[in-house]
C-alpha cells in the first residue's frame, strides 16, 4: 500500500502502540460452493494447490530480492519471474516490442547537502526550516513574486505577473489538498507551472496539517519520480519553508528580497517496468471490453530506504503482505483465467513504483497498453496486512459497482467482505486503483482482511519483520481463489459496473465512456 514513505510515519499516528496481539488463527474453510453453471465439474480457482501462492510469495518476498525497491536490481528480478510466470501460462504480451514490459525510466533523485534562504537578518536553514524539493545547484538572489497558491493563471495566481528570471513565492498546498498524496500533487503542478513560466526558483510557505518532522526526514531520503518530459526543460529550484507558526508571512508582501543557495538534489536514472499481459475473452462482442486485474509489486528496499526502524541482523524490508501477496493472487487469477477463459478479455497488469508515490499505474494511466474506454474495470489487490483471516476487506465497494460479484467470490471460498476499514486514512486514494478512478474506470482496492489499523497491522506494515515465514499460507491460498472468481464473475457480467451517483469520479467516469 503506497505511503510515499511518508505515509507510512503517519501511520504511526494511527496506530496502537501498545501491546501487540497476535495474528488470529485461521478459521476453518468450508468446501468451496461455486460451480461452473453449465458444468458440475470444478472452476480452475477451485483447483489451485494450496502450495502454488506459497512458492510464488516465498520467491517475491525472499531475502535475494533486497525489498523490490524501484529501480533496483530486486524490483526487476521480480518483474522477470512474473513476466515468465506470463509466458508460462500463455498470456498474449502487452507491453512493448511483443513483451510482457512497459519499460518506465524513473529519475531517481538524492537528497540535498546545503541549503540557506536569508531574508534580512534571518538565515533559513536545511532541515529546521527548508527541505529541498528539485533542482540543481543554484545562487540566487532578488525580489519574490508572490502567486497565492500557484496553480493558475487567474488573478490570484500569475495573472499580471512577469516571473521570468524571479523567484516566486506560494502558498503551500491547495484549497482542495487534505491527504499528503493530494499536497504533494498540488506541489508537483505548482513546480511544472513555474517551470513553464520561466521562474528561477520555487519557493512555498508550508503551513500544512502533516508535522514538520515528518516532511523533513521524508526528503532527506533518496526519491524516485516519472521522468520529465523530454521538452520540459530543467525543474527550477523548488523549495519549501517551515511556516508552521507563519512566522515569515513577510514572503507574501511585495519589495521582499530574498538570496537563496542550494546544491540541489542530484538525479539519475533508475530503470524499471509495469508488467502486462492479455487474456482474450470467449464472447464475440464481450471479448472487446477488458477488466483489469492489478497488484504492484515493488516495495520499499533495504537499510535506510525502507523509512522505518531496523535490526543489524535484518535490514531488509521484504514486503511480503504489501503487496507479495497481492502480486501471487494476480498470477493465481491469471493462471485460473487462462485455463477457463472468462467472457471479456483480462489484462493482468503486475505494477511498479506504487511505493514511490503510485508512480506505475499513473504512468501506465497516461499510457495505457489497452484503450482505457474499453477497460471497464479495475480489480486492483493491495493492503497493509491483515488482522482477521476470516475475511476480505474491499476499499470501495459499495462505490464501483460490483459489490455482488465480489461477495459471492469471497463468499465461494468460506470469506466474508469488510467494507471500508479504517475509513480516517483515506485508502481508497492510497493504492494504484486511485489513477485508474481518476481517469473514470470503476476501480475497487481488494486487500488482505482488517478492520481497522491496529497494533496486529502496525507490527508488520513497512517492517523488516514482513517476511515469508511470518504468512498465514492458508489463509493467502483462500485469498487467491477469491480474488480469482471475484475476476471471473465481473468479466461474465451481463452488464458493465457503474460508479454509484454522486460518487467524486463518477463524473471522469461519464466523460471517458461517453454517458
Amino acid at each position: 500500500m503506497q505511503t510515499h514513505s511518508l505515509l507510512a510515519l503517519l501511520t504511526g499516528l494511527y496506530v496502537t502502540t501498545t501491546s501487540v496481539t497476535a495474528q488470529p488463527r485461521p478459521a476453518k474453510a468450508p468446501p468451496a460452493k461455486a460451480r461452473n453453471a453449465s458444468s458440475s465439474a470444478l472452476l480452475p480457482e477451485q483447483r489451485l494447490p494450496r502450495t502454488e501462492p506459497e512458492t510464488h510469495l516465498r520467491f517475491l518476498a525472499s531475502d535475494e530480492l533486497q525489498g523490490r525497491r524501484t529501480g533496483e536490481p530486486g524490483n526487476r528480478i521480480a518483474a522477470r519471474y512474473i513476466a515468465e510466470q506470463f509466458r508460462l501460462l500463455g498470456l498474449r504480451p502487452a507491453g512493448e516490442g511483443n513483451d510482457y514490459f512497459q519499460p518506465i525510466a524513473f529519475d531517481r533523485v538524492g537528497s540535498a547537502t546545503m541549503a540557506t534562504l536569508t531574508l534580512g537578518k534571518d538565515t533559513l536553514r536545511l532541515g529546521k526550516d527548508l527541505v529541498v524539493m528539485a533542482g540543481g545547484p543554484s545562487t540566487l538572489s532578488g525580489e519574490v513574486v508572490y502567486v497565492g497558491y500557484g496553480l493558475t493563471d487567474a488573478e490570484d495566481g500569475y495573472k499580471g505577473r512577469d516571473v521570468k528570471g524571479r523567484i516566486v513565492v506560494a502558498q503551500g498546498g491547495s484549497p482542495e489538498a487534505k491527504g499528503p498524496g493530494e499536497i504533494f500533487r498540488a506541489s508537483n503542478r505548482k513546480r511544472q507551472l513555474a517551470t513553464e513560466k520561466g521562474a528561477a526558483a520555487l519557493i512555498e510557505l508550508y503551513a500544512e496539517s502533516i508535522p514538520w518532522g515528518f516532511v523533513n526526514q521524508y526528503f532527506s531520503r533518496e526519491q524516485v519520480s516519472l521522468p520529465a518530459p523530454a521538452d520540459g526543460g530543467a525543474p527550477v529550484a523548488h523549495l519549501w519553508v517551515n511556516n508552521t507558526n507563519n512566522q515569515f508571512k513577510q514572503l507574501k508582501e511585495p519589495g521582499q528580497s530574498v538570496t537563496l543557495r542550494t546544491s540541489g538534489r542530484p538525479r539519475s536514472t533508475a530503470p524499471s517496468a509495469n508488467v502486462a499481459g492479455i487474456i482474450e475473452g470467449t464472447d464475440p462482442k464481450l471479448k472487446d471490453e477488458y477488466v483489469v486485474l492489478s497488484a504492484h509489486f515493488d516495495h520499499v528496499g533495504v537499510g535506510k530506504q525502507g523509512g522505518n526502524p531496523y535490526q543489524p541482523s535484518d535490514s531488509i524490508f521484504n514486503g511480503a503482505r504489501d503487496n507479495a501477496f497481492g502480486t501471487v493472487a494476480l498470477l493465481s487469477a491469471a493462471k485460473s483465467l487462462t485455463q477457463q477463459r472468462p467472457k471479456r478479455s483480462i489484462l493482468v497488469l503486475a505494477l511498479t513504483g506504487e511505493e514511490v508515490g503510485l508512480l506505475g499505474s499513473r504512468y501506465y494511466a497516461e499510457h495505457p497498453l489497452v484503450p482505457l474506454k474499453q477497460t471497464i474495470f479495475d480489480l486492483n489487490t493491495d493492503g497493509a496486512g491483515y488482522n482477521d483471516t476470516t475475511l476480505i476487506s474491499v476499499i470501495g465497494l459499495e462505490r464501483t459497482g460490483a459489490k455482488a460479484e465480489i461477495e459471492a467470490g469471497a463468499k465461494a471460498f468460506g470469506l466474508g467482505i469488510f467494507a471500508e476499514p479504517a475509513p480516517e486514512q483515506g485508502l481508497f486514494d492510497r493504492s494504484d486503483n486511485v489513477n485508474f478512478a481518476a481517469k473514470g474506470v470503476p476501480a475497487p482496492d481488494i486487500a488482505p482482511g482488517f478492520t481497522a489499523f491496529d497494533a496486529a497491522i502496525g507490527k508488520y506494515y513497512h517492517q523488516a519483520i514482513d517476511n515469508p515465514d511470518s504468512i498465514d499460507f492458508g489463509y493467502l491460498h483462500r485469498f487467491c481463489q477469491a480474488y480469482a472468481h471475484m475476476a471471473r464473475l465481473i468479466a461474465d457480467r451481463a452488464t458493465r459496473p457503474q460508479w454509484v451517483a454522486g460518487d467524486k469520479y463518477e463524473a471522469a467516469g461519464k466523460a471517458l465512456y461517453g454517458q
